[in-house]
């Protein structure tokens, strides 16, 4: 005799206990945040249908010759040159401009120097035309002469003879040939408005007789006077 509660089947209710579950109860569903109100679907968009080429289609090919040839644009006149060239450029014409500063200073301090050697020749020759000057009025008794070449204790001298004693005077040394004469001015130094001059004399009496005698001389009123001799 089968168990009034024992189903259909033969097969028993593993929890008689629990309720059925009632489908008529409200069903509750979480909608993602930001959303209130019923969740809207989106249809797809049909894509359109592939198309399919034949396969026994004939190639078409290209003709080579009626492709065009690359062809080269000219450069402007008025393009920017590169960086590097302007550099170079800027490098070589401060390598002149230095050059041409260098020789100018060369050039300048050869002139000076020309000069300045120029100068002590013009004077070491206007000092040895004082001295022959001197000489030639000796030997021929030119008191004015003398006295307008000559400084210091040597103009005293011929400043303290009277004219007509010295033409008295210069008549004996002459007829005795008693007066130096000056062969060779051998060496003369300039230093400033001072000058020295080194000379060979001889009586004129004794020519074959040398020596030596110095000449000092002084820069005054724009020439060059003997101020000693000995």
């Amino acid at each position: 005799m089968s168990n009034p509660t024992e189903p259909e089947g033969g097969k028993q209710d593993p929890n008689p206990d629990a309720p059925e579950a009632d489908d008529s109860a409200e069903r509750r569903f979480t909608a993602p945040s930001g959303f209130d109100g019923s969740t809207q679907i989106i249809e797809s968009v049909p894509e359109p249908p592939t198309e399919i080429f034949a396969a026994g289609a004939p190639t078409e090919m290209i003709d080579s010759t009626k492709m065009a040839a690359p062809q080269v644009i000219p450069p402007r006149d008025d393009a920017p040159k590169p960086p590097g060239a302007r550099r170079s450029w800027g490098w070589v014409i401060a390598v002149v401009l230095v050059i041409a500063a260098l020789v100018a200073l060369a050039v300048l301090g050869t002139v000076l120097l020309t000069r300045g050697g120029a100068n002590a020749t013009s004077q070491e020759d206007q000092v040895r035309s004082t001295i022959e000057s001197f000489d030639a009025a000796i030997q021929k008794g030119d008191l004015a002469t003398l006295r307008g070449i000559t400084c210091g204790a040597t103009r005293e001298s011929y400043v303290n003879y009277d004219d007509r004693s010295w033409t008295e005077t210069h008549k004996r040394v002459a007829a005795a040939k008693q007066y130096p004469v000056v062969a060779s001015i051998d060496e003369v130094v300039v230093v400033d408005d001072h000058a020295e001059a080194n000379v060979t004399t001889f009586m004129a009496n004794a020519p074959q007789t040398r020596s030596t005698r110095s000449f000092d001389l002084q820069f005054r009123d724009d020439q060059w006077k003997i101020c000693q001799n000995g």
